[in-house]
Parts: C-alpha cells; sequence; structure tokens
C-alpha cells in the first residue's frame, strides 16, 4: 500500500501527477443505494454509489468542454484520497461528491439540513445516499468501505487511515464536497464545503478539512450518548452507546467550527482531541 504521507502536495494548487494509490475503486455511472448505511454495533457500514446519467441529453451543460480528453462518453474521471492526520478521531467512511457551483451539501454558519445532521450525529450515510441520488446537479458520488481511524491504529482494529475513491462526472461538475462523522464526537464532522475540482487532466489540488460542530445535539461527550464505534475504534472493550439521536440533547444551533474535545465526560482529551486539520484531501483528475 503506497503511503499517501509520500504523494500528498503541500500546496493547495494544481501538480503534474499521475501516481499516487488505488486502494478502494468504486462503481461509476449507475447509482447503488447503500440502504441505511448506520453505524451499529462495532462495524460501520460502507459502500459505493455513484449519480451520472446516461441520457446524452443530460451531459454538460457548463460549454467548457476540454475537447476529447474526456473519452468517448463525455465523463472527466477523479480520484480523491482522504487521509486522517486525527490522532485519537475515527471517521465514518468518506463520503465524496463531484457537482454544480450551485450545490451546497453543508455551510458552515448555516442549520444542518438532515443529511449532514444524520451523519453527524448517527453516521447515518442513508439520507446522504439519497440526496445525491436525488440531486441532478450532482453529477457523481462515492463513498468509502471502511471507516478510517488514525494512523497509528490504537484500537489496535486493522481498519485504514486513508483511502482512494473513484468517480466520474460531466464536465459541468466544477466542485467537490466531502463529508465524514467525527465518530467521538456527539455532531461532529470532518468536510469541505463546495471547493473546485482540477481542471486540467494529471493535475492535482490539495485541500485541508476541519471539524465542525453542526449544532444539533448537546455535546456531552458520554459514551452512552455516543454511537458505539466511539469507544472500540480507539480504545477497544465493548461497545457503548446509540445508533439514534436523542431528543433531550437536541439543540437549535448552526455549524461551526469543532471546539475539541474537552474531558466533561468519557472522552480523554488525551486521547480524543485533535489538532486542525483533522483530514487532507489529494483530489486528482485522472486520464
Amino acid at each position: 500500500m503506497t503511503d499517501p504521507d509520500d504523494t500528498t502536495e503541500t500546496e493547495e494548487r494544481p501538480t503534474d501527477r499521475d501516481d499516487g494509490p488505488h486502494e478502494f475503486p468504486v462503481t461509476r455511472r449507475d447509482a447503488l443505494g447503500l440502504g441505511g448505511a448506520t453505524l451499529g454495533g462495532v462495524a460501520l457500514a460502507g459502500g459505493a454509489v455513484a449519480t451520472q446519467s446516461d441520457d446524452p441529453e443530460d451531459g454538460d451543460e457548463s460549454g467548457d468542454d476540454d475537447g476529447g480528453d474526456d473519452g468517448g462518453d463525455g465523463a472527466r474521471r477523479y480520484r480523491v484520497t482522504v487521509t486522517n492526520l486525527t490522532s485519537g478521531q475515527p471517521f465514518t467512511p468518506p463520503a465524496v461528491a463531484a457537482h454544480r457551483p450551485s450545490v451546497e451539501v453543508f455551510s458552515v454558519g448555516d442549520p444542518a439540513n438532515e443529511p449532514t445532521r444524520q451523519v453527524a450525529e448517527n453516521g447515518d450515510l442513508g439520507p446522504l445516499v439519497e440526496l445525491v441520488e436525488s440531486t441532478e446537479a450532482i453529477r457523481g458520488a462515492a463513498v468509502g468501505d471502511a471507516p478510517l481511524v488514525p494512523k497509528a491504529d490504537p484500537g489496535d482494529t486493522g481498519n485504514p487511515y486513508y483511502a482512494s475513491l473513484e468517480l466520474s462526472a460531466d464536465a459541468s461538475a466544477t466542485h467537490l464536497t466531502f463529508l465524514s462523522m467525527l465518530v467521538a464526537t456527539n455532531d461532529g464532522i470532518v468536510g469541505l464545503d463546495t471547493v473546485p475540482l482540477p481542471d486540467a487532466v494529471n493535475a492535482s489540488y490539495t485541500y485541508y478539512a476541519n471539524g465542525y460542530d453542526v449544532g444539533t445535539e448537546q455535546n456531552t461527550e458520554l459514551f452512552a450518548d455516543l454511537v458505539p464505534p466511539a469507544k472500540t475504534l480507539i480504545l477497544g472493550g465493548e461497545p457503548e452507546g446509540t445508533a439514534e439521536s436523542d431528543p433531550e440533547l437536541a439543540e437549535d444551533g448552526v455549524i461551526a467550527p469543532h471546539p475539541g474535545i474537552s474531558g466533561v465526560g468519557n472522552l480523554p482529551p488525551e486521547v480524543y482531541d485533535w489538532d486542525e486539520p483533522a483530514a487532507v484531501l489529494q483530489v486528482e483528475r485522472l486520464s
């Protein structure tokens, strides 16, 4: 397995690259429903989803195709490598979407929509997949196969700390969104909101992603209020917690930078807290 530490660029600018890891390839073109993919027990469900119309009349509306290097069907191919940079926060299987600039899956300073809330509170990817499949302006998407744990794998889970996802979209999809749950939080996510995709073939951008509190659940930091893998993916042992939202913990806030782990509950900050950025993404346009 190629170590992304050896391939990730340090600046958020295009580079001429055609290498990088090729783990976890995902199905493209056909929409593959993920069902009710949730965190449960000690396992996280993952899978693949792609949306890309096969209707020739439902293709590139941007008028900026680059003239013949997209293949016979006009699709552009991208590889997105997501790396967990934290020392104590697992991520749910990462979800990425290529879309038109009008799409806003989540926005800092605004209330969270239902798909974002479900990811943040319960690690439930189902509503997000439904949003992808029902939104015409989202032209391609992919979801990872496994949770991403810190590189040291403190819970000895055998899970990866990075994943590479491949997806296709037509040229009208000029932007990317990334979303994953910060598993050992009440309602935390790590994400990128509508950042540019590389336009040139073999170019890549590097993006750093921070953690956010979506403002829908109080931060009790108690295992009983967290999803069960919050404990097992880091400390091991028997799972504790729930994959259901508790109405008594609900709060009416907006998405904001995450304050981190304060130690008010069962989460020792020296284990579960993190420094920003929480993740790095290398986004490559493939030939």
